[in-house]
């Protein structure tokens, strides 16, 4: 038996409803394919995500910023407390296989660089678009959709 793939779900602790739906959608995808979410295990798209795995009858992992397990939202199955605040994005990175980014804020950006920097594919969904001296940077693969991501990040779990 394989390992499932471990795919990391990032974006905003603040979710307007059709980004938490899309999050949402997103981790019930990827349950349905056998792949394990990871996340900061708070809210917004990080609890989307995990209430979508869960409702698909997947696994759940948030990696908090606090010292608490009581702090992860309600669809997180395994609770990991770090005390490490935004620093514990790179243990979310480094936990997982493919990171998906449901458009997102600073601290998307920040998980976003790191999986870069540790050559670890992003699939970006109404991510951040990324510009070098006036030119487009293509360092991650974009998707449309919800499924479109969750094809992209399969496939890209499948090469490694």
């Amino acid at each position: 038996m394989s390992t499932p793939p471990y795919v990391a779900v990032v974006g905003a602790g603040v979710a307007d409803p059709a980004t938490f739906k899309t999050a949402e959608e997103v981790g019930r995808l990827l349950a349905e394919r056998g792949a394990i979410v990871v996340c900061g295990g708070m809210t917004g798209v990080m609890e989307g995500a995990c209430k979508g795995a869960k409702d698909a009858g997947g696994t759940t992992i948030g990696i908090l910023p606090g010292f608490e397990r009581s702090d992860a939202n309600d669809y997180v199955d395994i609770a990991i407390p770090t005390g490490m605040g935004e620093m514990r994005n790179a243990l979310i990175v480094r936990a997982s296989d493919v990171v998906i980014a449901v458009r997102g804020e600073f601290g998307t950006l920040s998980e976003m660089a790191l999986a870069l920097k540790t050559s670890t594919p992003v699939v970006g969904l109404g991510a951040w678009e990324l510009h070098k001296e006036g030119r487009r940077i293509d360092a991650f693969v974009e998707a449309s959709s919800p499924r479109g991501a969750v094809d992209a990040a399969e496939r890209l779990w499948r090469k490694s």
